[in-house]
């Protein structure tokens, strides 16, 4: 098959999705809620691990005489992991989103909608990195050292680090916005710019807009290396990537009234971008001390990764039971 037709079939097969989306399924703005969240939550997920299969079943008929992995098998453990770090890191996301959209007061019917064209700017936004990190990485190779340390240094800042507010009329973004174009006081309707006696004014959903797409670029320097970590094969990296943004926006919506009850995720994450910033150095390290590069078999890191998830997720649920336990007591 002709990778370049893999490419242009995955990105028209992404289009059709979200016009899908937006165009049928969204077509009216409404507030969305648990139940409708969590069957695109289920859709999304299950097409990532269809495409898991697809990649199991043909990645030698995909991309032929690739050697970038061992055998087909290989091949779909990277996915998987990859889109296991990704889909975990943009749990982070919906962190900041709450905040964003609390600060901002912005309207639960509205909310969609700027997720989706949120979603939209950061595939592009991702696929420009993804691009540009995998043409670093094989025409420098010691950027392998500087996107490792990084994703340590982010590992251990993310658990000191605080969630706080947002201030909508201090953020970098915001201001700006103003300086540009003026914007209305109030929101206008699911409307991004209006028009007011001639004068062409942005409204404070595209101040969200802009925000959710600037903090979804700080979080994609952080995530893309991370990848980098599993595999440097830029389809694997672009597709799982994409299928994990992809579900971003209902994963939102399921979760962003219980975020506060995964106390122990965000140690979790922290623990994964420290993980995988030690395995791309790994290679390099024991070649340097042992004569050898030693690589983190994919397997192993895709263990891990699951295994930090679930102790977290357990140890939230022990420790909110046993506090609900006290409380009623």
């Amino acid at each position: 098959m002709d990778s370049t037709l893999l490419w242009v079939g995955f990105n028209v097969f992404v289009l059709a999705m979200l016009a899908l989306d937006l165009g049928v399924f969204h077509r009216k703005a409404h507030e969305v809620n648990v139940k409708e969240a969590l069957v695109w939550s289920v859709v999304w997920i299950g097409l990532a691990l269809v495409f898991n299969v697809v990649i199991y079943l043909y990645w030698d008929v995909m991309m032929p005489g690739n050697t970038d992995f061992a055998s087909n098998t290989e091949a779909a453990l990277a996915f998987l992991t990859g889109y296991l770090i990704e889909k975990s890191l943009s749990v982070d996301n919906i962190f900041v989103f709450v905040l964003v959209f609390s600060s901002f007061a912005v309207p639960a019917i509205y909310q969609h909608r700027v997720l989706f064209w949120g979603v939209l700017g950061a595939l592009i936004m991702r696929g420009i990195m993804i691009a540009a990190g995998a043409a670093l990485i094989k025409e420098f190779h010691w950027i392998i050292w500087i996107f490792g340390a990084f994703l340590i240094y982010t590992g251990i800042k993310m658990v000191k680090s605080d969630d706080h507010a947002v201030d909508p009329a201090d953020h970098t973004v915001v201001k700006w916005l103003r300086k540009i174009m003026p914007m209305t006081e109030t929101y206008e309707g699911q409307r991004f710019v209006v028009v007011k006696n001639g004068v062409r004014m942005a409204t404070p959903l595209l101040a969200v807009l802009l925000v959710v797409e600037f903090t979804d670029l700080i979080f994609a320097v952080d995530s893309i290396p991370a990848i980098f970590a599993i595999t440097d094969n830029a389809f694997i990296v672009y597709t799982s990537n994409v299928f994990a943004i992809l579900g971003l926006r209902s994963l939102y919506f399921v979760l962003a009234g219980a975020m506060g009850k995964f106390r122990y995720l965000k140690p979790a994450l922290a623990f994964i971008l420290t993980f995988v910033g030690v395995k791309m150095l790994f290679p390099d390290a024991t070649k340097y001390l042992l004569g050898e590069a030693i690589k983190i078999p994919v397997g192993v890191s895709l263990g891990v990764v699951l295994g930090a998830l679930v102790v977290a997720i357990l140890a939230s649920w022990y420790v909110n039971t046993r506090e609900n336990a006290r409380a009623t007591h």
